[in-house]
């Protein structure tokens, strides 16, 4: 399981650092929660990241890539793995721009492992 759900939120990095918002979507289960902050936020189907939304980070931010530092699993259980993520925004000359960390939860529904819950 944990392998599985490791592997899900390194599929969904590579497709965030590929600027494919559909591969990112392919990854997540929906309905899908985010909390943000103190602000709940739910997607209820994909296409929820405007198109532009990798043009923006770039011009707002100058992201250029997302790399992991840690995937630590706090909780397993039946079909359901939450880990710790501690990844970092970085420039094109690998400078980091913001360090997270947060709260991923990846559960297995009808076969496929996906991203069920973020927490930032």
């Amino acid at each position: 399981m944990v392998e599985r759900a490791i592997a899900c939120i390194d599929s969904f990095t590579d497709a965030f650092n590929r600027r494919d918002l559909e591969g990112m979507d392919a990854h997540l289960h929906f309905r899908h929660v985010i909390l943000s902050g103190e602000k709940l936020v739910v997607w209820e189907q994909p296409g929820q990241l405007p198109a532009s939304f990798f043009e923006e980070l770039e011009a707002t931010t100058g992201w250029s890539r997302t790399i992991y530092h840690d995937r630590r699993v706090v909780l397993v259980s039946p079909r359901k793995v939450h880990l710790l993520v501690r990844y970092s925004r970085n420039r094109a000359d690998e400078s980091i721009i913001t360090m997270h960390d947060n709260l991923w939860i990846v559960t297995e529904d009808n076969g496929r492992w996906g991203i069920k819950e973020r927490s930032y």
